[in-house]
């Protein structure tokens, strides 16, 4: 049977390129197949050979802004243990773009562009029927920290959840509420939570972390980028001592890219999920109606 999703995916992804083109950036590879990838504590890589499949191409395109390159994107597989759901595949498609000289509150704007011209392109026009659900991408797109969103939705505060490591349950319950009928940019995350995020200036509590959600639908992470190698070595540290102490798989440090972050310019990046775009123009609640196999189907 012909899955006319694929269609409009192929339609999606040229409409991509060509928005990156028309903003000078310029589109990179990178390998799949990396020596340490970055030693998050909750995602999980696949072993290929004695290297890693990419869990995102982060790494490696940071090290390409540390050269010199100042826009680029790509667009690539990723893989993640474990990562099997209505909205989760192990092995999944990432639009990645990086921008020297600016920070979240610039690629919060990008992003919104993108998703714009995204919707022209494959005639949505000015908004997005999804779920029963109608998102208006005309009106002012929402921006809301997320101590506004514990206050507004959740029934303990954000320092609460952290103290009894509750805070994704609690996200996951808020999460529905998000985005519905204009997109909302979540924003300004606990420090606890920024990864490879900047903390904010003024504020060492907070990260420079955004994500965007469309009908409760989370469709990409943004940052503006950590670029003091001594302090992502210590986030990295803290994450591998977590993993050893959950059992996980033992990481590498990745010492060429810590390396690389002293020549690294100040920068924004973001990581969107491609299949879940792909699903809210689709109009479809499950990642397995715009991807061409399932793992089960293979």
């Amino acid at each position: 049977m012909i899955n006319k999703n694929l269609k409009l995916r192929a339609d999606i992804i040229k409409s991509i390129r060509l928005f990156f083109s028309e903003h000078d950036y310029l589109e990179v590879e990178t390998p799949v197949r990396i020596p340490a990838p970055a030693p998050e504590a909750h995602i999980d890589a696949i072993e290929s050979e004695g290297r890693f499949l990419h869990t995102s191409p982060e790494l490696c395109m940071k090290r390409l802004l540390a050269s010199g390159y100042l826009r680029i994107f790509q667009i690539c597989r990723c893989f993640r243990q474990k990562e099997r759901g209505s909205r989760h595949i192990p092995e999944f498609t990432m639009l990645e773009w990086y921008r020297a000289n600016s920070d979240y509150f610039d690629m919060m704007e990008e992003t919104e562009a993108l998703i714009k011209h995204v919707a022209l392109k494959s005639g949505s026009g000015n908004s997005i029927n999804y779920q029963g659900g109608r998102i208006d991408l005309d009106r002012p797109w929402t921006r809301m920290t997320i101590a506004e969103a514990f206050d507004k939705y959740a029934s303990i505060s954000v320092q609460k959840a952290l103290s009894d490591d509750r805070f994704d349950e609690i996200m996951a319950g808020i999460e529905p509420a998000l985005g519905q009928s204009t997109p909302l940019f979540l924003y300004d995350y606990p420090a606890s939570c920024g990864a490879l995020a900047k903390l904010k200036t003024g504020n060492s509590l907070l990260a420079e972390r955004f994500e965007l959600y469309i009908c409760g639908l989370e469709l990409c992470n943004g940052f503006t980028e950590l670029t003091e190698p001594k302090e992502q070595r210590a986030r990295f540290e803290k994450d591998l001592s977590f993993r050893k102490k959950a059992g996980k798989k033992k990481y590498p440090m990745p010492e060429k890219f810590l390396e690389s972050l002293s020549r690294m310019p100040d920068a924004s990046g973001n990581a969107l999920g491609l299949d879940r775009l792909v699903m809210l123009f689709a109009d479809t609640g499950t990642i397995d109606d715009v991807v061409a196999f399932t793992p089960e189907e293979l």
